[in-house]
């Protein structure tokens, strides 16, 4: 980076970025509304570990390798792609699945954890060659050969781009929990929201599927 203020540029870009409805805070509020707050919140810091999983494989070059072959993207794109529709088809089964049983037994299947939540919300973001696509889109524009360490200064810049996008997942997670808590009084409307996660997730896959690969 070469000054200060193309540094506050950066940051308001990636704040803009950040805020702007994607995937990732899609699936954020998908898994908060179906398992509650502290699902979404771990949820959103896995997508943060998965982002940074593309920042380092782009400053080391992995990246524009996967992104410059055909079938490397294809493939992870399809692998990302299954992830998803099978999270949310499992979201959608277990919520017909715990409503059935409640209403059986008056009992209630808790929530899969925070620690399922986070380890499944790495692999959302990390199979997510689109993430790749972007930090190599944008992060170049604002990297410095001149100052040297470029590979150090992609890090950074992209560090700060998943702070910035984790921030704002975690926002949506616990506007997504207030969401939940209003409705627990009402089992019934409990099930609708984890239905439709569940559906958002798959549509989310499907979304995947059809990307194209960009045009180098």
């Amino acid at each position: 980076m070469s000054d200060f203020t193309q540094l506050i540029v950066y940051m308001a870009a990636a704040l803009l970025l950040a805020i702007t409805p994607g995937p990732s805070i899609f699936y954020v509020a998908s898994r908060t509304l179906a398992g509650g707050r502290a699902e979404g919140i771990a949820s959103s810091l896995g997508t943060g570990l998965g982002g940074m999983a593309h920042v380092v494989a782009g400053s080391l070059g992995v990246s524009a390798i996967v992104l410059a072959s055909a079938e490397l993207f294809t493939l992870l794109k399809l692998i990302g792609a299954a992830y998803l529709v099978w999270l949310g088809f499992r979201t959608f089964r277990m919520a017909r699945r715990e409503a059935a049983s409640a209403l059986a037994s008056g009992a209630v299947s808790p929530p899969m954890g925070a620690r399922r939540a986070f380890r499944e919300g790495v692999l959302v973001e990390a199979l997510n060659p689109k993430t790749a696509a972007f930090f190599l889109a944008f992060i170049p524009q604002f990297v410095d050969p001149a100052a040297g360490h470029v590979a150090m200064q992609f890090v950074v810049l992209g560090f700060v781009s998943v702070a910035l996008n984790t921030l704002a997942d975690a926002i949506v997670a616990l506007a997504a929990s207030g969401i939940r808590e209003s409705a627990a009084a009402r089992p019934g409307a409990i099930q609708r929201l984890r239905e439709f996660s569940g559906g958002a997730m798959i549509a989310l896959g499907i979304g995947l599927a059809l990307a194209k690969r960009p045009v180098p």
